[in-house]
């Protein structure tokens, strides 16, 4: 019997020739993620076992939720990081200044690669589907046993096929893609399973399209999503990726659960409304719902292709009087090819504030906190109420273009209400 891209590389890294769904095994992992806030307590477990760091280039340590640290705490926190990371001459780790939101920063550094397994303290590492790999969140107890053995364990996933076709209109991307799947599916609609994208479709979606899907499998309840590798991640992953890699590719008699299929064609921006990613509405049918606050940013959206739709958008417009708008590049790098672009000189113009990366206000750490009544839309992954401040504030979730014509007209809009 064949096997999907997720059976397969479980099964190559247990060292097994087949792994069926429900199966519990042990695997090797490629890397082992963690940041300012999972670190700490990973560490502690990591102490208890007495060993070594299993590999000193494939513990990566990224501090980005509450830093540059916001208060004492924080830098506390960083601070155990940094020691670490001293003691145990860590290779992969970027301190302020070199650092970015993690789920950004290890694609575009090449530290994530086709074929492996990629387990983080983090539970949007399931970003690194979209080149290809198995990447999934563990608990920080998971992942400081993993730095010290270099293992973990796994329950072998069942997997959905979501079959994609045709090619997204203008203005529709990626965020869209997953908005909608999980408007269709639920927010538990692939609990511990594998979301499989295949199709024709693939082939028209950019890398920021497929690290934003991948990125919101967890939003659909899914241990992972993960991508085949074609021509797009191969240039993409081209004099990125230093280290030897094998693309695995699903066997033609894989079972899946089931079957979800998605026209492109047929996709209009859309919206999730609180307090549920899959509280979805196309955003050609809201009435007027006006707004605070707009983010631009974060592991879902924080890439140089969205902040060049947002720039696109604002260019020649201000923002609303009564909004105001927080821009946060993912990376240094992207920062500084934002920059290049001209899009930073564009959002500061409109009127936004443009902060290093930082993880910020996705997870109410800081840099935009609500107050209670306020609504923001943002380009984050999460909309839970008190998601980013008080538990009587609103978030809305959206792609780049609609954030930033929301911004200019001070209530949720679609971007042809700003330009054609």
């Amino acid at each position: 019997m064949g096997m999907t891209m997720t059976e397969k590389i479980m099964a190559g890294h247990a060292g097994l020739s087949a792994v069926t769904p429900g199966q519990l095994i042990e695997c090797n992992v490629d890397a082992v993620l963690a940041n300012d806030i999972t670190f700490p307590p990973a560490a502690k477990e990591f102490v208890k076992i007495g060993k070594p760091v299993f590999n000193v280039d494939k513990v990566i340590l990224v501090p980005d939720h509450f830093t540059p640290n916001k208060d004492i705490k924080s830098a506390e926190m960083a601070k155990i990081m940094r020691e670490f990371v001293k003691e145990h001459n860590i290779t992969n780790y970027f301190e302020v200044g070199r650092m970015g939101i993690e789920h950004v920063l290890l694609p575009e550094q090449g530290l994530v690669a086709p074929g492996e397994i990629i387990i983080g303290a983090d539970s949007h590492t399931c970003t690194y589907g979209a080149v290809g790999a198995f990447a999934t969140g563990v608990g920080s107890t998971d992942a400081g046993a993993a730095m010290a053995t270099g293992k973990a364990w796994f329950k072998v996933p069942s997997s959905i096929k979501v079959e994609l076709a045709g090619e997204l209109p203008r203005w529709v991307t990626g965020k869209d893609v997953i908005l909608t799947l999980i408007g269709k599916i639920g927010v538990d609609g692939a609990r511990y399973q594998s979301l499989e994208f295949c199709g024709a479709g693939v082939a028209s979606l950019t890398m920021a399209d497929r690290l934003t899907i991948a990125n919101m499998a967890i939003e659909a309840g899914a241990k992972n999503g993960i991508f085949p590798v074609d021509t797009v991640a191969l240039n993409y992953l081209e004099n990125r990726v230093k280290k030897a890699y094998q693309p695995i590719m699903a066997d033609a008699d894989a079972t899946y659960e089931r079957t979800v299929k998605i026209d492109l064609s047929q996709l209009q921006p859309v919206v999730a409304f609180p307090h549920l990613p899959e509280n979805v509405h196309a955003v050609s049918d809201i009435e007027e719902i006006t707004i605070n606050q707009v983010v631009i940013g974060s592991c879902t959206n924080g890439r140089l292709e969205d902040l060049a739709q947002a720039a696109e958008i604002f260019k020649g417009h201000s923002v609303h009087p009564d909004v105001r708008v927080i821009v946060i590049p993912g990376s240094q790098q992207v920062y500084l090819d934002a920059m290049k672009q001209g899009y930073i000189e564009t959002f500061i113009k409109a009127g936004a504030v443009v902060s290093t990366p930082t993880c910020g206000p996705c997870l109410g750490g800081y840099m935009g906190i609500l107050a209670a009544g306020e609504r923001a839309v943002s380009t984050t992954n999460r909309n839970f109420r008190g998601r980013m401040g008080h538990v009587d504030s609103e978030v809305y979730l959206v792609g780049p273009a609609v954030a930033a014509a929301s911004a200019i007209l001070g209530k949720i809009s679609a971007p042809g209400e700003v330009v054609a």
